[in-house]
């Protein structure tokens, strides 16, 4: 049974990443930006278990699944935080939002 090359698990990452970066740099929207965040992270853990599977080591699984762990908290912690400025506000853009600034 032949494998799937490295090559095109890191292009399918590239992708991810890419398509994460822009919705994070151009959308104003909180919800698609915390989405587009996520991606980007899926795309750093596809990387980490494709070469982890690549060089036979189990260290970059083992990352993974710390990144997944600390993505899912960030998230709750975000949702919580968006909810709470929603809820003041009634607005999920991100312009508009001016509440945690220093």
């Amino acid at each position: 049974m032949e494998s799937i090359p490295v090559t095109w698990f890191v292009a399918l990452s590239a992708i991810l990443f890419l398509i994460g970066a822009s919705g994070v740099l151009l959308r104003k929207n909180l919800v698609i930006m915390l989405m587009s965040l996520e991606l980007i992270f899926n795309a750093v853990n596809i990387n980490l278990v494709a070469f982890s599977y690549y060089l036979q080591d189990l260290t970059g699984q083992l990352f993974a699944i710390f990144s997944i762990t600390i993505a899912a908290c960030e998230v709750a912690v975000a949702l919580g935080i968006l909810i709470a400025l929603v809820r003041n506000r009634r607005t999920f853009s991100a312009d508009e939002i001016k509440t945690l600034n220093g």
